[in-house]
């Protein structure tokens, strides 16, 4: 039995919450603060966290980056209201599987659990052909071009494209059809890595190599043997596992913690990221070394916003897909949700637009998807698009003049020192050089 974790500080929403789990067989445990959740995840074998947003003493956010540190390998779906969809997006860079807007429809919860537990037990099992599309607009064509180009080879791929472009499916689609095809295909999210454990899960570990290192453990290089190693988002590596993954790409070889053992390896390497790399070697946080060795071909995932002529091509496969798993027989949607898909921007891109077709099959009643079916914050968040569209432009040049003022008077208060000045306008390096470059500010 599948055992929940909810974390919401309102009890009467956590105990129609748990009585509604547990007649549909999952058993829950909850938590009602941030402070709570990490012990509770830390101290018990949770298989899926409902996370709300807003916790007396922090955030969801807090408890997906808490799993992040500890290298926890546990699913999350974010409960947020609809005026929150920025932060249901961020939650999902952050890791989490999907979100849920409230009210809940108890429904459409159950639906989701289970998809995220099918998933989460199934990771690894999918084929590419499940859920990779190929689409018929000049970018996919090129994406299909190069995908077919490269697949053959041994050279290590960098495949690059925002949250929910469908990343690890290409990584998969390589895979299969590769000479490797035959042998393990590993998949690693970097982003669920803590810097502590990132060696051992890459190169493995001796017993007593670290406090709580109990056996050995054999990496997933090992485990990959033969076959290939997916690292997705790979940028989040610190230095120094950067420093160790370099050399062992170098010399094919790895070591485990702890241990002066060489292991030779026969593996491909697939990584990804949605960062831009460039601007990150420019900050100094990724080596650009290992960067030159890990992209001996890049592959550019185009978001859904950017090739909207394949959304009648993605809208049915995904229809068909859901009405495969729900025992539903839509065919089509309406006039009005075909002309709101085609107006909103798709921040989760393909992953967010399977997720709210399955819902909308789910709720349908009768063959065609209507505008009832979709989920609130999808109309809320077009509508808001449309009014900071319409904001007057002279407004806007004013904020950047502004900016671009602030800027300017930070760096010369700090001498042009880049990381001094990112600190002092709060913000990150990156943010500061693309800033810089907006505004054609001299280094």
């Amino acid at each position: 039995m599948s055992k929940v974790l909810i974390v919401d500080d309102d009890i009467t929403f956590s105990k129609i919450l748990t009585s509604f789990l547990n007649k549909n067989g999952y058993e829950t445990i909850v938590a009602h603060s941030l402070k709570e959740a990490c012990m509770r995840v830390k101290n018990e074998a949770v298989n899926l966290l409902l996370l709300d947003y807003r916790l007396p003493d922090g955030t969801g956010i807090d408890v997906l980056e808490f799993i992040n540190q500890n290298g926890l390998q546990i699913p999350a779906i974010m409960m947020t209201s609809f005026h929150d969809i920025k932060t249901a997006v961020k939650s999902i860079k952050k890791g989490a599987r999907d979100y849920i807007t409230k009210p809940i429809n108890h429904e459409e919860l159950l639906m989701q659990v289970r998809e995220v537990l099918d998933e989460s037990n199934a990771a690894g099992d999918l084929s590419p052909e499940e859920d990779f599309i190929k689409g018929t607009s000049e970018l996919s064509k090129q994406l299909d071009q190069h995908i077919g180009l490269v697949a053959g080879t041994d050279m290590s791929v960098l495949i690059n494209g925002e949250s929910g472009t469908g990343k690890e499916h290409v990584a998969r689609a390589l895979h299969q059809m590769s000479k490797r095809a035959a042998h393990p295909f590993v998949a690693i999210d970097c982003g669920a890595l803590s810097a502590d454990l990132a060696a051992s899960e890459l190169f493995g570990h001796v017993k007593g190599a670290f406090t709580g290192a109990l056996s050995d453990k054999m990496g997933q290089f090992e485990y990959a043997q033969g076959g290939t190693l997916f690292l997705d988002e790979v940028g989040n590596l610190n230095y120094d596992i950067q420093v160790k993954l370099l050399r062992a790409l170098q010399e094919r070889e790895i070591s485990p913690v702890g241990s002066n053992k060489k292991i030779k390896f026969d593996v491909r390497l697939i990584t990804a990221t949605n960062e831009d790399f460039q601007e990150v070697m420019k900050s100094g946080q990724f080596r650009e070394d290992l960067y030159h060795r890990l992209n001996e071909f890049k592959i550019k995932l185009p978001s859904l916003s950017e090739r909207k002529e394949d959304l009648d091509i993605f809208i049915s496969f995904f229809i068909k897909k859901a009405n495969k798993e729900l025992g539903k027989n839509v065919n089509s949607v309406s006039k009005d949700v075909k002309a709101l898909f085609d107006t909103y921007h798709w921040p989760g891109n393909i992953r967010e637009l399977k997720n709210i077709i399955k819902r909308c099959v789910l709720l349908a009643d009768n063959n065609q998807i209507e505008l009832k079916d979709l989920p609130a914050e999808m109309e809320f968040s077009t509508n808001e698009l449309k009014r900071e569209t319409e904001l007057n432009s002279d407004l806007k040049l004013q904020q950047e003049e502004m900016e671009k003022h602030l800027i300017e008077k930070a760096l010369k208060e700090v001498k042009n020192n880049k990381s001094k000045a990112a600190k002092l306008l709060n913000i990150d390096r990156t943010t500061l050089y693309y800033k810089m470059a907006k505004y054609n500010i001299e280094n």
